[in-house]
């Protein structure tokens, strides 16, 4: 399977590490993202993070989910798994995962 791959142009040092919480868990909405379209600021099972509104229904999150931001130097080459409302789950070279805002890549392909 083909997956694009992008650079990193802005130092990302995201929000700390978060467990992968599963499909089911229980989401509490407290506000919308004002920065970000469509994520929502939430608790989840008592961690304060933030989730795509596609990912919750019913107040549950409708996959499994792990908020943990992707930590890259400007120069970084990544792998993209996932594009979900302007952020990109993707891998590094050690096969670490995580989210990145797609302001702070371009693509290298």
């Amino acid at each position: 399977m083909y997956r694009m791959k992008v650079k990193v142009i802005q130092k990302h040092l995201g929000e700390g590490q978060f467990p992968t919480f599963k499909e089911e868990a229980p989401v509490m909405i407290t506000e919308e993202c004002t920065h970000y379209l469509n994520w929502l600021a939430c608790e989840i099972n008592e961690h304060q993070t933030y989730v795509p509104k596609a990912f919750v229904c019913d107040g549950k999150l409708t996959r499994d989910y792990n908020p943990t931001e992707l930590i890259c130097e400007e120069g970084d080459v990544l792998e993209v798994q996932e594009i979900i409302y302007a952020w990109l789950i993707a891998t590094n070279k050690d096969g670490v995962m995580g989210w990145i805002p797609a302001e702070a890549v371009i693509s290298v392909e």
